[in-house]
């Protein structure tokens, strides 16, 4: 078996169309800043809000390889372990898991280490769980303990990753990523050196958390966080250009829900009757239309060159590969949505 910080060709293939989907998930994605390139092993260190859309839109960070740190419940299958260490994760378990599935973690380490020794980044969420709110959990320990092991045979940093959304539930909303400046573990521990390990952790875990709530729209989660939220980002009201807009645009609205309706319609109905955690959805559209388009292309491709001259058929082809965007832009021009500003 190889390494997981090797590259894959079959990886690097399916790599820019993964990317494709994933911009296309957003009316706007934009990454501010960049991850340091000065041959210390990076710890990429994000907030957590919007399950599997945080970790598409982290790659978007560096065109090489990231590997991350997920769950250890979902690699419970064989089929599942083998397709997410294709997809370079791997399995990180959490208290709540049991001693016996934490204990495990240390069997991991050594992968993670070897990961970062060859200048691989490793991405790590270091709240422990999503939640689709605009303010930060408690950081836990998993990601300052690789830190510290790391810098312990090499040279390594923290890099806060901030964040923001516009929707957490609604697709096609907007998105920025900002990275931070790097946290240099090693400085650190040759700083407070005389601290003892537990006082060492917390300190370096109040710093990333200083510093990671600096980097997106983070509000204190207490009894003025609704009344916060709505001075910091207000709900935008459709006006009467949007409505206007959506009567204009309907023809175009009515072909692209026709085209791509195997893929909205299960994807809603996934959304609105199978979820229970609703936080989820914008994943499931997602992976409805990673899935769904190289399959509605070739059925598409197959009715459209047997039925239509082929200059109409590749025009229909390339108007679907943006109908399933077209279609929720539409529907958001009559949501009351909050506005992005900061």
């Amino acid at each position: 078996m190889s390494a997981i910080w090797e590259r894959d060709r079959l990886y690097d293939y399916l790599r820019p169309y993964v990317d494709w989907c994933t911009r296309k998930s957003f009316s706007k994605l934009e990454v501010e800043g960049k991850l340091p390139d000065d041959g210390r092993a990076i710890i990429i260190a994000p907030n957590h809000s919007n399950t599997l859309m945080d970790a598409l839109v982290v790659l978007q960070c560096r065109r090489e390889g990231t590997v991350f740190g997920a769950r250890a419940d979902i690699f419970r299958k064989a089929a599942a372990a083998r397709a997410l260490r294709f997809l370079k994760i791997l399995p990180i378990a959490r208290r709540r898991d049991g001693l016996q599935a934490v204990a495990k973690n240390l069997d991991i380490m050594p992968e993670i280490f070897d990961t970062l020794g060859h200048n691989v980044p490793f991405c790590a969420f270091p709240e422990g769980r999503h939640r689709p709110m605009y303010s930060l959990l408690p950081i836990r320990k998993g990601v300052v303990r690789v830190a510290v092991g790391s810098a312990a045979m090499q040279p390594t940093c923290i890099v806060p990753v901030g964040l923001d959304y516009s929707d957490f539930f609604h697709y096609r909303g907007r998105c920025r990523v900002r990275i931070g400046d790097p946290i240099d573990v090693n400085a650190y521990l040759e700083e407070h050196g005389d601290l003892l390990k537990t006082a060492l952790y917390e300190g370096l875990s109040s710093k990333l958390t200083q510093n990671l709530s600096e980097l997106f729209l983070c509000l204190p989660d207490n009894e003025t966080y609704e009344q916060r939220l709505e001075e910091a980002r207000p709900m935008e009201q459709p006006g009467w250009i949007n409505i206007l807009l959506g009567v204009v645009t309907a023809p175009f609205f009515a072909l692209s829900a026709a085209l791509t309706l195997p893929m909205w319609g299960v994807a809603e109905y996934i959304c609105r009757y199978r979820l229970s955690d609703k936080a989820f959805s914008n994943s499931v559209r997602y992976l409805l239309k990673l899935v769904g388009t190289p399959l509605m292309l070739l059925v598409w491709g197959v009715l459209g060159f047997v039925l239509l001259p082929w200059w109409a058929a590749l025009t229909v082809l390339l108007y679907f590969l943006l109908s399933y965007s077209i279609f929720y832009d539409w529907l958001n021009l009559f949501r009351r949505r909050r506005s992005f500003c900061r």
